[in-house]
């Protein structure tokens, strides 16, 4: 059953309750600006609205499951841009919050690159994820002298530990998806021709269990740091935005559209 099916977010729902959510902008490599999340916000909720679904399968198109923020976008809002990722950030708390309340499982089959709070929250929000041998995760908030969101400055550490958390964020490595699953950032990883059909099967593995009981089960295991995790998400948008208005954040946007290294100044 098709739910949604125009626009940069597609949503489906198959017969054994598993609904497909696909990230669609695929020539920006799922890159986020204020109408695309507002449109992933609303998928969410069209899912969360009906009363057969039992898994949510969360995928990209394109060559990326998601790159983050939409640097181009960002980059053209000049002074702007703290009003702008203000409004970005609120939708993007919102779509984390979602993902979180689901009543039923997230599974996210990821290929490509998954990067930044878009890409690598995203990752971090998910219960399941299945990853193709060729995926790649990394922060990059650091990058455009930005910080972390969707609150990954919360889950991540829960997830790969403290130091390792701060070597991602810090460092901003570019972890192969073997290496994200040595650390526990995603469940397993897949060769890149069966992505699809193993994150289908994790999915409708969970759709053919009990669903209040595995609905719990997900209630539970989150609630244990969903607390921090939504407090956590207004401290990032305010430092995000707050950091987006410094020379520096604009130095590292123009960077990565020049594909040169930035020179970071403290203003």
């Amino acid at each position: 059953m098709k739910l949604i099916e125009t626009g940069t977010v597609l949503l489906d729902l198959d017969d054994n309750g598993v609904a497909h959510l696909r990230l669609n902008r695929p020539e920006a490599s799922n890159g986020m600006n204020v109408p695309f999340l507002r449109e992933l916000y609303d998928a969410v909720m069209v899912a969360t609205g009906r009363p057969e679904l039992r898994a949510l399968l969360l995928t990209g198109e394109g060559p990326n499951f998601c790159a983050g923020g939409d640097v181009k976008t960002f980059a053209s809002k000049g002074e702007e841009l703290p009003d702008y990722l203000r409004e970005a950030t609120a939708w993007l708390q919102n779509v984390t919050q979602g993902l979180l309340a689901l009543p039923v499982p997230v599974v996210a089959g990821v290929h490509g690159f998954a990067a930044g709070g878009g890409g690598l929250g995203l990752v971090c929000a998910c219960d399941i994820v299945i990853a193709g041998e060729s995926a790649k995760f990394m922060s990059g908030a650091a990058r455009v002298g930005m910080a972390p969101d969707a609150g990954s400055s919360a889950t991540l550490p829960q997830l790969v530990g403290l130091r390792k958390a701060m070597e991602i964020l810090l460092l901003n490595p570019t972890l192969s998806a073997a290496e994200a699953a040595e650390i526990g950032l995603i469940t397993r990883v897949v060769p890149d021709a069966d992505l699809q059909s193993e994150a289908l099967a994790a999915a409708r593995t969970i759709a053919e269990g009990p669903p209040r009981a595995l609905g719990a089960i997900k209630r539970l295991v989150w609630s244990g740091l969903g607390n921090r995790v939504e407090a956590q998400l207004p401290e990032e948008a305010r430092t995000v935005s707050e950091l987006s208005g410094t020379a520096d954040a604009r130095e590292g946007l123009a960077a990565v559209l020049e594909r040169r290294k930035p020179t970071f100044t403290g203003r």
